[in-house]
């Protein structure tokens, strides 16, 4: 090292101040959208993928790397507003996925919020309760028009692809939506002699299998 990078090392008050440097101040394809990302990362959005994602769709020509050292080196240090955490993914999927009556009050009342800030999610959530009440009820014969409708959701592709992967075999789905028969009691046991083969590191044969299974 240069005596000058040693000066101003030893004069170095905070850890910011020994990475100064004339690299710094080149301008860059993300000058640009500095300013959005300071934006979101003051409205909670702290992931580094999900802004690069943001500002690519703007029309950001560069990698990754650029605002995940944007992010570490200068937004990290950054405050952030003290707010309500955010519900997680797996939290907002039971909420979608429990019958209403069966939801607390609290559970209800922020998935109320969570529709509400979120026009996808609301969506989503009125396809999931249709299905729902045709599995429950057994009215497989509305299966069609509930494909017609997930189909044609533009916002939801993984949605339109589940509904447009039921039309495969149609048939079958529909009769299981609409007799009280089905194969539960046999994939029980499938999951069950799994759960056996995984107990034995896979070396279950099937003279073990058949002894637990068979003779139990």
């Amino acid at each position: 090292m240069t005596l000058n990078t040693i000066l101003r090392f030893s004069r170095a008050t905070t850890p910011e101040e020994m990475f100064t440097g004339q690299w710094q101040s080149r301008a860059t394809k993300l000058d640009a959208y500095k300013p959005y990302l300071d934006q979101r990362w003051q409205e909670g959005c702290t992931n580094a993928w999900r802004l690069w994602e943001e500002i690519k769709e703007q029309g950001y020509p560069r990698g990754y790397g650029s605002v995940r050292n944007y992010v570490s080196r200068t937004l990290r240090g950054k405050p952030q507003p003290v707010g309500p955490r955010p519900p997680s993914a797996r939290a907002v999927t039971r909420w979608l996925l429990t019958h209403p009556d069966a939801l607390p009050e609290g559970d209800r009342l922020q998935l109320k919020a969570a529709l509400a800030n979120c026009a996808e999610l609301t969506a989503l959530a009125e396809h999931v309760r249709s299905f729902a009440h045709i599995l429950t009820h057994l009215q497989g014969e509305q299966l069609p028009e509930w494909i017609e409708a997930a189909s044609a959701t533009s916002e939801l592709p993984s949605l339109r692809h589940f509904a447009q992967h039921l039309i495969r075999d149609l048939d079958a789905v529909t009769a299981g939506l609409s007799h009280q028969w089905n194969s539960g009691v046999v994939e029980g046991h499938v999951n069950r002699i799994k759960m056996l083969k995984r107990q034995m590191f896979g070396r279950a044969g099937f003279e073990l299998l058949r002894k637990r299974v068979l003779l139990a």
